[in-house]
């Protein structure tokens, strides 16, 4: 605890947070990366399984969707219906979607998993449901990264949007953590979440256009799907921002921004409400 204070006190000078935020965003970053560093510990490929995973459903997906049921693609500035633009595309639209619902399913045990920290009365609990939160983002970025360096090999280009990523991370991060809190909090005291958890978000995926067009919903269903639906705005943004280089979804974002900001501070304001329970429960 006494290094975390004292790595706050250093990082003070740049960002007026006071010395107690401080030493939480330290014991949190240490918290991430025990996390991380556990989830692969003694396998010879380590934190590369994350990438392996990614790549493997995008393989998958390209395979049923571009060449057994031959769904049809056109960009603008990519080739059209091309196995190739379909991988990219679809493999844009799975990093959110991937990096959501493995930072949410782990989250949901986060604090049942975690009794000993419960049960300290200093520890912070808030900070629990985040860490596999952001473990799945930050694996995420390997996938990330390997997309742009895909396009820009595959294409010959690197779109300027790219810098515009972290607008369209925030409302990602928000939704991910504000499900994160409610389902951790619930499963403390009803342990069928996770189970129901992985049922919903099977359904949830086939009703976001990650793996299909958004053209082949119905128009009538269309604006239902993405301003009521945050990861469908979130999958679209990602692809406009890697792959066309423009943003063409400015409003669903706006929406999408505004419903993860609400789910935030909903699940968390229903986590802060069950916590003093936990230690009793558990």
């Amino acid at each position: 605890m006494r290094e975390l204070i004292s790595k706050a006190s250093k990082r003070r000078s740049w960002l007026p947070l006071d010395e107690q935020w401080w030493t939480k965003l330290g014991l949190l970053q240490t918290l991430v990366r025990r996390d991380l560093e556990a989830r692969y510990k003694g396998s010879v490929l380590g934190n590369l399984w994350p990438l392996l995973n990614q790549l493997s459903q995008l393989l998958i997906y390209t395979y049923v969707f571009s060449i057994v049921l031959n769904v049809k693609l056109s960009l603008k500035g990519l080739p059209a219906d091309d196995s190739t633009t379909f991988g990219l595309w679809l493999f844009a639209g799975l990093l959110p979607w991937i990096a959501f619902t493995s930072g949410l399913t782990h989250s949901a045990s986060s604090v049942i998993g975690q009794p000993n920290l419960v049960k300290k009365v200093v520890f912070p609990l808030a900070l629990l449901p985040l860490v596999p939160v952001l473990s799945a983002f930050i694996e995420s970025m390997l996938g990330l990264m390997a997309l742009i360096v895909l396009v820009s090999v595959l294409f010959q280009t690197i779109h300027l949007t790219l810098a515009l990523l972290p607008l369209v991370w925030l409302p990602q991060l928000l939704l991910t953590a504000g499900l994160g809190y409610l389902a951790s909090g619930l499963t403390v005291f009803l342990r069928d979440i996770p189970q129901t958890l992985g049922v919903v978000l099977n359904l949830w995926f086939y009703l976001t256009p990650v793996i299909y067009p958004a053209d082949l919903i119905p128009e009538e269903f269309r604006g239902w799907v993405f301003w009521l639906n945050p990861p469908a705005a979130i999958a679209e943004v990602y692809r406009d921002l890697v792959l066309a280089g423009k943003v063409s979804h400015w409003g669903e974002w706006g929406v999408a921004m505004l419903v993860s900001l609400l789910v935030f501070c909903g699940g968390l304001s229903v986590y802060q409400r069950l916590r003093p329970a936990f230690a009793d429960v558990l």
